[in-house]
């Protein structure tokens, strides 16, 4: 619905803004070409880029029939407005560009915010577990949190195993190897087969998380060293 909303602004909004300024053609252009600037700005805000580029292009379009010589034509007469409808043209798409960046920035943002925040109310809460369920409730609450770190469409816990039937291992610097050679995970994502995450402490093998990526799953390093730290508590709780 807000795509929509974005589309129809980027056809509208400088269409009525040129109209409104036709009246007032005395006034230099380049003073409505900041107008229209401040119009593809407002709209290349909502961060979709198609909604940015089309108000550019509307803007340029309606500012060369409104405002320039010959008027209510699609013809320029002068140098000084071809220019100034060029630069329309190429401000607009670079703001644009700047809204798309800053959108993504600011989502991407949020998701870092909501997975620290899942990461610590699960070491709280194993932090504060107790008991026998202790190591089995620690174990639940980590494989959801690996699940949505790393993008998986499965995690299951294994005790006191390493290497058995998996040739895939996340390492401790969030690094991916198959057959002991180093995956590109940032190019091609997790690779397409079960992924081991070993489960240490004090210098001994605890067991391993198997991580299964769903399709396409990319994770950032960022998401998977905040995975191995959370399987390095585990490896703590198991030991207690």
């Amino acid at each position: 619905m807000r795509d929509r909303v974005a589309l129809a602004a980027a056809v509208l909004a400088p269409l009525l803004v040129t109209a409104g300024l036709a009246p007032f053609r005395d006034f230099s252009n380049t003073h409505a070409a900041l107008v229209l600037v401040a119009v593809v700005v407002a709209v290349a805000a909502n961060g979709y880029r198609v909604a940015g580029y089309l108000a550019a292009v509307s803007g340029a379009v309606w500012f060369d029939f409104f405002l320039t010589s010959p008027y209510l034509s699609f013809d320029i007469a002068g140098r000084s407005d071809l220019e100034t409808t060029g630069l329309l043209l190429v401000i607009g798409a670079t703001v644009t560009e700047l809204a798309v960046w800053g959108r993504r920035q600011a989502v991407a943002a949020q998701r870092w915010a909501g997975y620290v925040s899942g990461v610590h109310a699960t070491a709280g809460a194993m932090a504060a577990a107790a008991g026998p369920a202790q190591p089995s409730e620690a174990i639940r609450q980590v494989s959801e949190q690996l699940i949505r770190l790393l993008d998986l469409s499965a995690c299951h816990f294994q005790h006191g195993k390493a290497g058995i039937g998996v040739s895939a291992r996340l390492r401790h610097d969030g690094s991916v190897v198959v057959d002991k050679a180093e995956w590109p995970v940032d190019a091609r994502g997790l690779p397409p087969q079960d992924v081991e995450l070993l489960v240490e402490s004090g210098g001994y093998l605890r067991g391993r998380f198997l991580l299964t990526p769903a399709e396409g799953a990319r994770p950032a390093l960022e998401n998977r060293l905040l995975a191995i730290a959370l399987a390095d508590q585990v490896g703590t709780v198991l030991v207690s």
